[in-house]
């Protein structure tokens, strides 16, 4: 396989592993780093592809996978958050700032549950992905996703709802 050739079969799919490394590690120069890491390792096994039924499920393992890693590790106590790519263009002043504070909020809540939970999460209703491609990814079966994902999302709307009702700020 060619450079042309490979740069063809992950185009689809680069940008989720950024946003999967991108909600794990939070750092966008953290995601960046974790994204090129994982392509080269793309591009030294691209000889084994023919091997594999997706070669997308098997970037985002590796992405999940290496992230998780990262996060184990000592340097990942140092990243930086930085929240700078949800800019809204409406041109109502206050809306846009109660959308960027409910988007701020829903992250936090995110982050906040379990790290499991946290992956399922984003490939469902971030990436968009199926629940069978999810099943390879993360190597647990449909039902437990489901479970996992119905629990995520409950957390998120009691703690959303919780925000709502207090004003908390």
């Amino acid at each position: 396989m060619d450079q042309i050739e490979f740069l063809q079969l992950i185009a689809p799919f680069k940008d989720k592993v950024f946003r999967l490394a991108k909600r794990l590690l939070i750092s966008t120069e953290e995601a960046e780093d974790a994204t090129q890491e994982i392509l080269g390792k793309l591009w030294n096994k691209n000889e084994n592809f023919h091997t594999l039924n997706s070669v997308e499920a098997f970037a985002m393992t590796m992405t999940r996978n290496y992230c998780l890693d990262q996060l184990k590790s000592k340097r990942a106590g140092n990243i930086k958050i930085d929240h700078d790519n949800y800019a809204d263009q409406s041109p109502q002043l206050d809306i846009m700032l109660e959308d960027e504070d409910s988007i701020s909020w829903v992250e936090r809540i995110i982050n906040q549950l379990p790290e499991q939970q946290k992956i399922i999460i984003q490939l469902r209703d971030i990436e968009q992905y199926e629940f069978d491609e999810i099943a390879k990814i993360v190597e647990m079966n449909e039902t437990a996703i489901r479970v996992a994902l119905s629990r995520a999302r409950k957390t998120v709307r009691q703690n959303m709802t919780k925000i709502h009702s207090y004003g908390i700020e």
